[in-house]
């Protein structure tokens, strides 16, 4: 008799796990929460509700609050010279935008053309620069708005009422600037003081190269809050020329970091403790606005901290940089400092930036290749809307509008959060339109929140998301009055928007999934050979700290590239995982380049021009095989200038490693 067979056990799965891109993406970012414009965000949307409630007219204070609701997203900056320009300039561009889709409401592929032809341009404006990117995004937005709501009153009205919402915002967000001019440029100055500081302690530890991405990173913000305002005063005002003179005295320091961490790691000679924070008591000085009066025939730093002397070439390239900076601080002349050391030059007038940037706009296939990926997803969402006749809303083509922005991450990513995101708004957008009737009851909620927006935006896309979406759809009520009924076609309308933007924004453009990630290490290589050339020749040294300041930028780029792969689904995200060392190891010939230069200034012999070559030589082979390859090939070098006294030898070390890193993905 044949067994009885019995049926097979199941074979346990185990728990499921979220693929690690989503991880990244909804993983909070961390961030403290800025409750100034927390305060702002609940007062400057509320007020407007407030007053036209009790004028009568809820519609025009809703329309103010979406104004309003504008000049939140937008206020994000430190500087109170850059509020106006992040705030007030892309409130003309929204203004714009309402005017031009209240007009065209309405009128069926009027209103298509139209809509579709402000995508274009926004679009192409998001290529200029931040201010331009939101101003861009207001257009498009408003313009939206504008051609699917009615808006009440004259035509003029809704462009004045949402510009004046957007306009107090700006007005709570500089009312504290006659007491606090030129606190956030010295508070952005200190800070990067403070990150060099903490750089110096990570010396010849693991810690190092996060500490060295973050002194970038603060660098990049303290330049550009400190040049926008010197765009316009042309070194005339006093405090902005020592501010400037200050940032500069860092380089030195900076310089010579990379010198202090190949001397931890291979000499195990450890820096003193008392030289970061000797750095950071400047970093105080600076925040506070002192410029303290020293004895010439003193070092400063070394009394004030007790710094030993120095005994190695690293030792004391720190130790004469360190009291650079803080005589760079006590000196009461800055305008003598920042005329004879002047490493970063002088911007260009506002109106040379202007027309270059116009005409880099209309030239550049980058910018028209995004005008039309938008105008072509824009187009087909407000068709939908405005000629088929299914029962859909300006919340498609809204949808299409946040998430196509590439130069807010990535796009696959975005369009996820957005829909997670906007369900998780609903949620409570549904509790508030269910249970809160309208009239006053309506301002206590507002007041409540729209403080999430800024408080959330600062965590990630998704979770801006959710907050922004029952602001926007308890406004949208209290123009058109549809209660619970906005609430799931909203989610619909999401979705749809979602999908035609993974279509026909995302997968139709292979360039906004398939990253060039070996195109931009090879350029950043190819430079790096350059500098090499540029730091052990007769340059200036000027131009070697421009050369050496823009490489350091153009990496920081191509790391936040690799962030904005690295939540792309695969193929994309496990690319740019797997080229992600060789990032690292062209950041570490970069500062082994620095740290020899270093090294030389201070004592120790010059290389040999054919050494040099040598170096030079490899890099730009490397990115030609960068260039080239599919993949990224196991290789070794073999220099023949390699003696092991040669100032140069931790830096072929480091070239060696980055031909040593292999992948087995393709691009």
């Amino acid at each position: 008799m044949p067994r009885e067979s019995r049926p097979a056990r199941p074979v346990p799965l185990g728990p499921l796990t979220p693929p690690d891109w989503l991880v990244r993406s909804l993983k909070p970012q961390s961030a403290p929460i800025p409750w100034a414009a927390v305060a702002r965000a609940s007062v400057a949307m509320a007020l407007p509700l407030a007053l036209g409630i009790l004028a009568g007219q809820p519609s025009y204070g809703a329309l103010a609050s979406m104004g309003a609701l504008s000049g939140v997203i937008g206020d994000t900056a430190d500087a109170y010279r850059m509020r106006i320009f992040n705030i007030a300039v892309p409130q003309l561009f929204g203004a714009l935008g309402v005017t031009l889709g209240s007009l065209v409401f309405g009128h069926g592929w009027v209103a298509v053309g139209a809509v579709t032809f402000v995508a274009l341009v926004s679009g192409m404006m998001s290529t200029i620069g931040a201010v331009a990117s939101v101003s861009g995004l207001l257009l498009l937005l408003n313009c939206v708005v504008g051609a699917g709501l009615p808006m009440p009153g004259q035509w003029w009205l809704a462009p004045l009422l949402m510009t004046g919402g957007g306009l107090l915002v700006l007005t709570l967000a500089l009312l504290a600037w006659p007491l606090r001019s030129g606190v956030p440029e010295r508070a952005a100055v200190a800070a990067s003081y403070r990150s060099v500081a903490a750089l110096l302690d990570a010396a010849g530890t693991d810690a190092y190269d996060e500490a060295r991405t973050a002194v970038t990173a603060s660098l990049n913000q303290s330049y550009d809050l400190v040049l926008a305002r010197r765009t316009r005063d042309h070194g005339r005002n006093p405090e902005l020329v020592r501010l400037v003179a200050q940032l500069n005295a860092l380089t030195p320091i900076i310089e010579a970091a990379p010198a202090a961490d190949q001397a931890a790691r291979h000499a195990c000679v450890r820096l003193p403790p008392e030289v970061p924070v000797a750095v950071r008591a400047l970093a105080d000085a600076v925040e506070r606005g002192e410029t303290p009066r020293t004895d010439p025939a003193e070092a400063p730093a070394r009394a004030a901290a007790r710094i030993p002397e120095p005994q190695d070439h690293a030792a004391r390239a720190l130790d004469h940089a360190v009291l650079h900076a803080a005589e760079t601080l006590a000196d009461p002349d800055p305008l003598g400092v920042i005329e004879a050391d002047d490493r970063l030059g002088r911007p260009a007038d506002l109106r040379v930036r202007a027309r270059r940037a116009a005409r880099n706009v209309v030239l550049s296939g980058a910018s028209w290749r995004y005008g039309l990926r938008l105008a072509l997803c824009i187009g087909l969402a407000q068709s939908l809307v405005s000629i088929i006749d299914v029962p859909r809303s300006y919340w498609v083509a809204l949808t299409v509008t946040f998430v196509l922005k590439p130069d807010f991450g990535s796009v696959f990513s975005r369009a996820v959060l957005r829909a997670l995101g906007t369900a998780a708004g609903l949620v409570v957008a549904a509790a508030v339109l269910a249970e809160v009737p309208h009239g006053w009851w309506d301002v206590p909620v507002m007041m409540l929140l729209a403080p999430l927006i800024p408080a959330l935006t600062t965590r990630g896309y998704g979770y801006q998301t959710a907050a922004i979406t029952p602001v926007i759809l308890l406004l949208s009520d209290i123009l058109n009055h549809q209660g619970l009924g906005l609430v799931v076609p909203r989610l619909v309308d999401s979705l749809i928007g979602c999908g035609i933007t993974l279509v026909a924004g995302y997968l139709l453009w292979p360039e906004s999934w398939g990253t060039r990630i070996g195109d931009r290490l090879a350029d950043a290589v190819a430079d790096t050979a350059r500098y090499v050339e540029c730091a052990f020749g007769d340059g200036d040294a000027a131009a070697r700290a421009r050369m050496r300041r823009g490489l350091y930028r153009d990496l920081s780029v191509i790391r936040s590239e690799f962030q904005r792969a690295l939540t792309e689904p695969p193929p994309t995200g496990t690319r740019a995982a797997a080229w992600w060392p060789l990032v690292v190891a062209v950041e570490r010939i970069l500062d082994a380049t620095t740290a020899a230069r270093v090294r030389i200034r201070h004592g120790a012999a010059a290389p040999r021009p054919e050494e040099v070559a040598e170096v030079a030589r490899e890099l730009r082979a490397l990115a030609d095989r960068l260039r080239a390859s599919v993949v990224l090939e196991k290789g070794h070098v073999n220099f023949t200038n390699d003696s092991q006294d040669s100032v140069l030898e931790p830096l072929r070390q480091e070239v060696g490693a980055a031909r040593a890193v292999a992948s087995p993905q393709d691009r």
